[in-house]
């Protein structure tokens, strides 16, 4: 019995040895940090001033009078509806494609997945030169007879740019995943329904997109993520405008942070896009008990 007991005890201690590194990591990566945040947003922080006073919960009462705020979601929301359909749809468009068994599949594969790789904030100053008024993408409209606007310096033109250059810089991992999944398609079920007189469209749609609907329930989960934390090419490109046409939720929340200096604030904007984005991602991950396979 006791060396039973002793047996039980150092299984014990090696899995709590095992997962240690990652329980502190959590803790003091994740959970800390977040804490402190909590406890910043209930006080009116100023740093050039050097002033730290508790405020209780009047930064996030400020919230409803904010009409920054207000346009900061409202451009955060047709920031990522963009970017989420265009780049979902484009990337399942493209694994379509390139599952398909033809020549120099594999050149384009790795032409679209580049990108990925590439620096983002490098990638986003060539985009920026490139979508000037004189800019490459103009000059190639000149081209062919049309005339291009000003792109990064109206409103609509310039959250269209911004979306554009966020899906071309990471619909490659998307398409990757959707090629696996893809390629995991048992090919004896599409014969069977080719045989039966099914056409291409009834194929995908009754036998390839229940298969790999977990890979797309992953693939929306960390694109909508994505697109409510962008903030490097809204700062490259448009810093925001023009007006606040671009300043979506995280940039707002930089301004207010290190322009501003009211940390308080900035600390309370954080903790909403912390409950936006777990609720969506629970709304999310709830919801796949509806439409992905196996989850039915």
């Amino acid at each position: 019995m006791a060396t039973a007991s002793a047996a039980v005890r150092r299984d014990w201690l090696v899995g709590y040895t095992m997962v240690a590194p990652v329980v502190l990591g959590s803790l003091a990566f994740v959970v800390l940090p977040l804490g402190m945040v909590v406890w910043y947003s209930l006080h009116e922080w100023n740093v050039l001033a050097n002033t730290f006073t508790f405020v209780g919960a009047e930064n996030y009462q400020r919230m409803a009078s904010d009409p920054g705020l207000g346009d900061a979601l409202l451009a955060t929301v047709w920031f990522s509806i963009g970017l989420v359909v265009v780049n979902i749809a484009l990337a399942l468009l493209l694994a379509v494609l390139l599952n398909q068994k033809l020549p120099g599949t594999t050149t384009f594969r790795t032409f679209f997945f580049s990108p990925v790789v590439v620096s983002l904030v490098a990638w986003t100053i060539v985009w920026s030169f490139l979508l000037q008024a004189d800019g490459g993408i103009n000059g190639f409209l000149s081209v062919l007879g049309a005339e291009g606007p000003n792109w990064l310096r109206h409103p609509t033109t310039a959250m269209i740019a911004v979306v554009i250059v966020q899906v071309f810089k990471n619909v490659g991992l998307n398409m990757i995943l959707f090629l696996a999944a893809l390629q995991g398609v048992p090919e004896e079920l599409q014969e069977a329904a080719r045989l039966d007189g099914a056409g291409a469209w009834r194929r995908f749609r009754s036998i390839t997109l229940p298969l790999i609907s977990p890979t797309i329930l992953l693939v929306s989960i960390i694109t909508i993520v994505g697109s409510l934390e962008v903030f490097a090419q809204i700062d490259v490109l448009t810093g925001g405008g023009p007006g606040n046409s671009t300043t979506v939720l995280v940039y707002y929340l930089y301004q207010q942070a290190f322009r501003f200096n009211e940390f308080g604030y900035a600390s309370a904007l954080a903790v909403l896009l912390f409950l936006i984005v777990l609720v969506l991602t629970l709304l999310q991950w709830q919801s796949r008990k509806r439409w992905v396979f196996h989850e039915v």
